[in-house]
C-alpha cells in the first residue's frame, strides 16, 4: 500500500512540473511594440530634467495654474504664485512634488499637481550630412546608431562609407569616434552599431564624386562614374562602360593621366594580365582616361 502511495505522489509530481513547463512555453510573449512602450515609460520615468525641455504642468482643480513652460538655460521656470524654481536635474515626479511643496505653502490646499514633458531639449542629438532630414533628434530610451540614422530618413546617395560619431569624452575633451558603414550595414557587425548618448553628433561625410572616361573598343564609351571613398580600378571602368566590345585589343589598354604638375603621363597595360591574376587590378584616379584599342589581328 505505501509503495503504491509513493508512486502516485511520484505520478501526481511529475504531472505538476509537466503542467508548469506547458504553460511556461505556451504563455503569451510580450510584443516588440509592448518592450519599447515598456521601455519609453521607464526612460521617462527616470529623464532628469534640462534646459530647454518643454513642459506641461497642471493643478487640478485650479486652470489658472494650468501652463506650458520651457526650461531656462539655468535650469528654471516661472510659474504664478510661486515665482521662479529650480527643476534642473528632477524628473517629473520630484519636479511634482516639489511644485506641490511650494503651492501648500499657502497659496493652494491640497494641490494635486502633474507634469509632463512635451520635448525633450537637453537629450538631443544632432544628425548631419549626407541624411535625408538632417536635424536634431529627441533621444528617447536606448538607441543605436542605425535607429538614429533611420530617425533621420536613412542615407542619401551622396554618403560615403564613413561616419563619425562626436562626443565629450570622460575628461571632458572632444571624442570622435569612425564608423565603418559598409562594415556595419553590408556585412552586419553589429560591433558598430553603438548605442548612442545625449548630446552626441553623428556625421556623415557628403562623399565627392570621381569621374574617370573610357574610349575606344568598348560596349558603351563615355564617363564612369564612382564614389571616392569607394574609388574605382580599371577592370570597374570597363564594367561600367558594359565591357569590352568585340575585336578589342587587351594587351595594349592606355590609360592617359594628368599628373601633380598638370603634365599627361601615359602607361599601357595588359588587361590579360590582370584578368588571369598575374598582375594587380589598376586604380584610376579622378579625370583618366582609359582608352581601348581595336586589334587588326
Amino acid at each position: 500500500m505505501r509503495n503504491a502511495l509513493r508512486v502516485l505522489a511520484s505520478v501526481l509530481a511529475l504531472c505538476l512540473i509537466v503542467g508548469s513547463i506547458a504553460q511556461a512555453q505556451t504563455a503569451p510573449k510580450p510584443s516588440a511594440a509592448s518592450q519599447s512602450q515598456q521601455a519609453r515609460n521607464e526612460f521617462v520615468r527616470a529623464y532628469r530634467i534640462g534646459p530647454e525641455d518643454l513642459l506641461s504642468i497642471s493643478v487640478f482643480e485650479v486652470p489658472e495654474l494650468n501652463t506650458k513652460v520651457r526650461v531656462s538655460q539655468d535650469g528654471t521656470i516661472s510659474l504664478p504664485l510661486v515665482g521662479r524654481v529650480d527643476i534642473n536635474g528632477l524628473t517629473q515626479e520630484e519636479a511634482a512634488d516639489k511644485l506641490k511643496k511650494l503651492l501648500l505653502n499657502g497659496f493652494v490646499k491640497n494641490p494635486q499637481v502633474t507634469v509632463f514633458i512635451d520635448e525633450y531639449k537637453s537629450q538631443q542629438v544632432a544628425i548631419m550630412g549626407a541624411v535625408q532630414n538632417p536635424a536634431s533628434y529627441p533621444l528617447i530610451g536606448r538607441k543605436n546608431l542605425l535607429q538614429m540614422l533611420s530617425a533621420a530618413g536613412g542615407l542619401t546617395d551622396q554618403a560615403g562609407n564613413q561616419a563619425f560619431i562626436l562626443r565629450e569624452g570622460p575628461d571632458g575633451a572632444p571624442l570622435t569616434i569612425p564608423i565603418d558603414l559598409d562594415d556595419l550595414i553590408v556585412n552586419n557587425n553589429q560591433e558598430l552599431n553603438i548605442p548612442i548618448e545625449p548630446k552626441d553628433t553623428i556625421s556623415v561625410p557628403i562623399d565627392r564624386e570621381i569621374r574617370v572616361f573610357v574610349s575606344g573598343r568598348v560596349n558603351q564609351a563615355g564617363p564612369v562614374t564612382a564614389k571616392l571613398s569607394r574609388g574605382i580600378t580599371l577592370l570597374q571602368a570597363i564594367a561600367g562602360a558594359q565591357g569590352l566590345a568585340q575585336g578589342a585589343k587587351q594587351s595594349a589598354i592606355m590609360i592617359k593621366r594628368v599628373d601633380s604638375k598638370g603634365q599627361e603621363v601615359r602607361f599601357k597595360v595588359n588587361l590579360k594580365d590582370i584578368i588571369k591574376g598575374k598582375k594587380k587590378d589598376i586604380k584610376l584616379q579622378d579625370g583618366d582616361v582609359v582608352h581601348v584599342p581595336e586589334s587588326f589581328w
